[in-house]
């Protein structure tokens, strides 16, 4: 009958010698580590996107612009509405929203055997909007005149004219290649929700777009390109606020009410104690062994 002792004893001394008794049986301890290894591999995103970390801290929009692709009947009229208010023409080559190219064969382009959507597939019509991304913004993480700022009231990230000298590489930047480009201008552009009231959804005949309030898309839209990675220089000049364990990590974690999300914290958290443990239990077991 084994003896259950209530407190056990860090030190014991026997024969001489010192043992070290750890605190978690062997059990225990496949347990918390199996829990380590599945929360540090649900972070893998977290860490991903602290690669390439953002140079830029955007807070996040008020509002965006969605769009309910089973009403849209392909028109065009958003696009004019668009370019008509914020450029003076029409001109859908402009639009900060994009229907035309998706029109006959959606975001996928042409598939085999004529299937898939737009016109000459399921006939779905599939609107492309920004997303207002939220930090980090990749667009303007990636613009080298930080032309890319928040637009008041809205804080929609609008291109500032005066800075964009027409590198498009911002253009280059965006997974959902939602940045238009004025040839004429020589100026890269982009949606800024018209100031609240963007005349793509007053525009619409069908009802097929509304503002609402911000939610995050980019991680439920899928990308059409592979968007280029920021210059090295320009993201290794921001990894001090990306280290999970760093006080500013902690700090903008910490922030969650303002936006942030919990795994963010989880991750600037949790990663640095799991390491710990691992080394802890580590020395403790082979201490025990000897």
């Amino acid at each position: 009958m084994g003896i259950q002792r209530e407190q056990p004893d860090l030190l014991e001394s026997s024969g001489g010698r010192i043992h070290l008794d750890p605190l978690c049986s062997r059990r225990q301890t496949l347990k918390w580590g199996g829990l380590s290894i599945i929360g540090l591999s649900m972070l893998g995103p977290v860490l991903a996107r602290g690669e390439t970390a953002p140079l830029i801290i955007m807070e996040k929009a008020g509002g965006l612009v969605v769009a309910d692709t089973a009403l849209c009947v392909g028109c065009g009229r958003c696009e004019l509405a668009c370019t008509e208010f914020n450029d003076g023409r029409a001109s859908p080559s402009l639009s900060r929203i994009k229907v035309d190219r998706n029109l006959n064969f959606g975001p996928a382009g042409a598939p085999a055997w004529r299937e898939g959507e737009g016109n000459w597939g399921d006939g779905l019509i599939v609107q492309d909007l920004c997303k207002q991304c939220p930090h980090p913004v990749p667009c303007a993480d990636m613009c080298p005149e930080d032309a890319i700022v928040l637009a008041p009231g809205t804080g929609a990230r609008v291109v500032n004219l005066e800075k964009c000298t027409g590198c498009k590489d911002c253009l280059k930047a965006c997974p959902w290649e939602m940045i238009s480009f004025d040839t004429e201008a020589n100026k890269a552009t982009k949606c800024h929700l018209c100031g609240g009231k963007p005349k793509c959804v007053e525009a619409c005949p069908a009802g097929a777009l509304s503002y609402v309030v911000w939610q995050d898309l980019t991680e439920k839209v899928p990308a059409r390109i592979d968007a280029a990675a920021l210059p090295l220089e320009r993201s290794r000049s921001c990894t001090s606020c990306h280290v999970p364990g760093q006080r500013a990590t902690l700090r903008e974690g910490f922030r969650a009410a303002s936006g942030v999300k919990w795994i963010d914290l989880a991750g600037s958290i949790l990663i640095p104690v799991a390491a710990i443990f691992v080394v802890i239990h580590g020395m403790l077991h082979r201490a025990v062994k000897r």
